[in-house]
């Protein structure tokens, strides 16, 4: 069987909130997945795809995994959206700096130009913010916030 080829893990970061992007992995690579998740120290893994893998072995190792699947190449429908949104909030409240994983089919728009295609980049451009992530801190009299 032909080895695949699987894009190294990207790192975001924003201020206090850091995601992994990374690949889409089976069963037969899912022990290579958990240490990349935990190299980065990922304890959340949100799925926008359709399950490939058993998330048992996850779970066991103290990551959680979210599925909110949605079709390939579309934008995320509002609920996707919105429960993301909440994710982020409750996450980075309760541990400022910890890391979220996401993945998709393929995470090709991760590193190949012009991957994003018409669908995603007018829902980009016409996406206008209805929540806010808001972010205190106890040590100052203002609240941070970071828009999504």
């Amino acid at each position: 069987m032909a080895r695949m080829n699987r894009p190294a893990p990207v790192e975001v970061s924003y201020k206090n909130m850091r995601f992994l992007i990374t690949h889409n992995p089976t069963n037969a690579t899912l022990s290579s997945f958990i240490e990349d998740l935990k190299k980065y120290g990922a304890t959340t893994v949100v799925r926008v795809c359709e399950v490939t893998y058993d998330k048992a072995p996850l779970e066991k190792d103290g990551i959680t995994v979210v599925d909110w699947p949605f079709d390939d190449g579309a934008p995320p429908p509002g609920k996707v959206v919105e429960d993301w949104l909440s994710l982020l909030k409750n996450k980075f409240c309760d541990d400022p700096g910890s890391c979220v994983a996401v993945h998709c089919v393929a995470g090709l728009g991760r590193k190949r130009r012009g991957a994003i295609n018409s669908k995603q980049l007018t829902y980009l451009e016409k996406y206008r913010p209805k929540q806010r992530l808001r972010f205190k801190d106890p040590h100052a009299h203002k609240t941070k916030c970071c828009i999504m």
